[in-house]
């Protein structure tokens, strides 16, 4: 195992969580009762739609289609009713710890689990609207939250992400595009939007690896400085800055995004907003205020989203992204930029785009699994694919959306005059 592989999962750093489930729950040695049956009808009714089989521990059988496409097998009555009390956290609870298992593909039946879940109007609205306003790291929340995910080591990103390991969407020029291809293009893309010329002063909230600030002081001749609380990220983006001889051009600062005091002509934030919540909204508004060029100022704001309020899923907040909040576009452009007088130039949905990006991460995930697994354990290998056939089932069923926003203080008047292409 590389050492920053070591450091991310030595026993002392593993949090309850991961310790919660160990791989592999025991079967129950008594047979269902009444009560377990109708669990099982109950979940086969949820999957209304689904060509599914249910076994359970006893090797009973509950199906609704003549020619099911998958087979659900479940371990224990503690993993059913886990998925009968909440079918989100048990299913990824059990999946990863062993104690569910699919005959199938596990992306496909997720994918169409979603999809008919998306026909069952669920009432989140109103209950979100009660919760999800208190949701909002703060500083030493927002370290811990981006060690749990990001600094699980550059090691294990490399075995499937990008060449240049861009951890966002991608945008393709066509379906058949690579995702080298279909990254430098959302990278450009994100550019012209802003309209970069050389010598403009860009700042960068939340730069994974460094791939785009170091397009953009390349390609552009701007000069960036860019603020990341991930440490192995961080380290890596210097190392590629160096290597590309950007020193002096790009400046990577391990720092909060609160903490940003750089006077800057464009302020771009790409995949970061996720992680800030509607109670630091404002915050976050006030810092783009504070550095934003008053005259000519203006910026990109890209992140995941919702159609309508929602909590995010309970699964992913505790395993895979803590603190992880995906905004509606009346919360980013009301309580980011609106209070401060910014004017929308331009919303653009890259829902499509992300679904085809995942699809790409998914693939490459698969065939680093072995390697995977043989570092970090089946375990790990799970719950990683899980978080991503739940992703891709997400953008797909069209509950997931992927925004950006372009906005400029108000009154600048030159935007290209066409949405780039």
């Amino acid at each position: 195992m590389q050492p920053a592989l070591r450091r991310a999962f030595g026993v002392a750093r593993l949090t309850r969580h991961h310790q919660a489930l160990p791989f592999r729950a025991s079967r129950s040695g008594s047979p269902p009762t009444l009560l377990d049956r109708w669990g099982a009808r109950t979940l086969l009714d949820v999957a209304s739609g689904v060509p599914l089989r249910l076994v359970l521990w006893d090797g009973s059988t509950w199906e609704r289609t003549a020619a099911p496409e998958f087979t659900l097998r479940i371990a224990s009555r503690h993993a059913l009713w886990r998925l009968l009390r909440d079918p989100d956290l048990g299913f990824g609870e059990g999946y990863t710890d062993g104690s569910i298992e699919i005959d199938g593909n596990v992306h496909r039946l997720v994918d169409a689990v979603a999809s008919a879940l998306q026909r069952t109007r669920l009432p989140w609205h109103r209950l979100a609207r009660r919760v999800t306003h208190r949701v909002g790291a703060g500083l030493d929340a927002a370290r811990r939250n981006a060690r749990h995910h990001y600094d699980l080591g550059n090691d294990f990103y490399r075995l499937w992400l990008d060449e240049n390991l861009v951890y966002t969407c991608a945008w393709f020029p066509t379906p058949a595009a690579s995702l080298e291809t279909a990254q430098q293009q959302k990278m450009e893309r994100v550019c012209r939007k802003v309209h970069l010329t050389p010598g403009l002063r860009v700042v960068e909230a939340g730069c994974g690896w460094g791939a785009l600030a170091c397009h953009m002081a390349r390609e552009h001749q701007t000069t960036v400085r860019a603020w990341n609380v991930s440490h192995e990220q961080v380290v890596e983006a210097r190392r590629r800055a160096a290597a590309q001889g950007l020193e002096g051009r790009v400046t990577f600062i391990e720092d909060d995004w609160r903490r940003i005091d750089e006077p800057c002509d464009v302020f771009v934030s790409v995949g970061m907003l996720e992680h800030v919540g509607p109670a630091r909204y404002a915050e976050l508004g006030a810092v783009i205020d504070r550095v934003l060029d008053r005259g000519h100022g203006r910026g990109l704001l890209h992140f995941i989203g919702r159609d309508h309020e929602a909590p995010s899923s309970r699964w992913t907040r505790r395993y895979i992204f803590p603190g992880n909040y995906l905004p509606t576009l009346r919360e980013v452009v009301g309580r980011v930029l609106e209070p401060y007088g910014f004017s929308v130039l331009d919303v653009e949905n890259l829902r499509r785009h992300y679904t085809l990006t995942l699809e790409h991460w998914r693939d490459r995930f698969e065939r680093a699994a072995p390697e995977v697994t043989r570092q970090l354990g089946e375990r790990f290998t799970r719950m990683w694919r899980y978080y991503l056939a739940g992703a891709h089932a997400g953008f797909a069923a069209g509950y997931l959306q992927l925004f950006q926003v372009t906005f400029a203080r108000e009154g600048w008047d030159s935007a290209p005059w066409t949405r780039p292409v």
